[in-house]
């Protein structure tokens, strides 16, 4: 059995660390342009389910592989987010919106797509310029 290193682990905790402050920041921004309160209570309420779905998803893709990767990984963790999210506040009897879930699944995409689209596109960029400068060494 390897052990992890920290140069190995450190972008899976990025990747999961943005995942889960990008939730925060999507129930954050809904609690206050619905004038909810802001209290710890209030916030956990909202995020749970959608952090328990995300955290589904990172599980069913095996998201520490590729967690980068918008398609799979990306795709699913956002699917699982919105979807177990969605499924647990109606079990968990919050209330569940046919324009919340339109709301949530758009904004969930471009925020947990989002990060992982400018990723792979810096690194492309970057790649490119390493690419650029060998040859003209």
């Amino acid at each position: 059995m390897s052990r992890s290193t920290p140069a190995r682990t450190a972008p899976i905790v990025t990747a999961a660390a943005l995942d889960a402050a990008l939730i925060l920041v999507f129930v954050l921004i809904g609690r206050r342009n619905h004038e909810e309160a802001l209290s710890l209570g209030g916030i956990v309420q909202t995020a749970w389910p959608f952090l328990v779905g995300a955290a589904a998803g990172w599980l069913a893709m095996r998201a520490w592989r590729r967690p980068f990767a918008v398609w799979p990984t990306g795709a699913v963790v956002w699917a699982a987010t919105v979807g177990g999210g969605m499924l647990l506040r109606v079990a968990s009897g919050q209330g569940v919106q046919p324009a919340f879930v339109i709301v949530a699944a758009l904004t969930l995409a471009a925020m947990l797509l989002g990060w992982r689209l400018v990723a792979l596109l810096v690194t492309r960029r970057a790649n490119r310029t390493r690419r650029v400068e060998a040859d003209a060494a």
